[in-house]
């Protein structure tokens, strides 16, 4: 059974910092590249950020580049994926989640964790 729990959200003031985390398990994590989304009040969930299976290639959402940074984790009995965002805006406010990244593309993802809460105060 796929397991994903994102954790590290929390309120900060604007330009602070969180690092979230990802623990996954219940799947072959090496072989996935994995995104972080986020959803805001009344607006659809969005991709922030993708980091490869292997060679630690990364992209990221306009919005964010230079700011945040996903890196991850596959020593075994590890699975985790980070995010560190720095510079935070009040736009970034939203539930975070983490998920294999081309099954939510391909809109087969249905196993989605609980997120964390990001809220960025002005």
């Amino acid at each position: 059974e796929v397991q994903l729990v994102e954790s590290g959200g929390g309120l900060v003031q604007a330009g602070g910092s969180l690092r979230l985390s990802c623990a996954a398990s219940g799947f072959t994590f090496d072989d996935y590249a994995i995104g972080w989304f986020r959803q805001a009040p009344g607006k659809e969930r969005e991709g922030v950020a993708c980091i490869s299976s292997r060679d630690g290639s990364t992209n990221y959402a306009d919005s964010v580049k230079g700011r945040f940074t996903i890196s991850r984790d596959n020593a075994k009995n590890t699975n985790t994926v980070y995010l560190q965002m720095n510079s935070l805006e009040p736009a970034d406010t939203a539930v975070y989640y983490c998920a294999p990244y081309f099954a939510v593309a391909a809109g087969t993802f249905r196993s989605w964790g609980r997120g964390t809460q990001v809220t960025v105060s002005s």
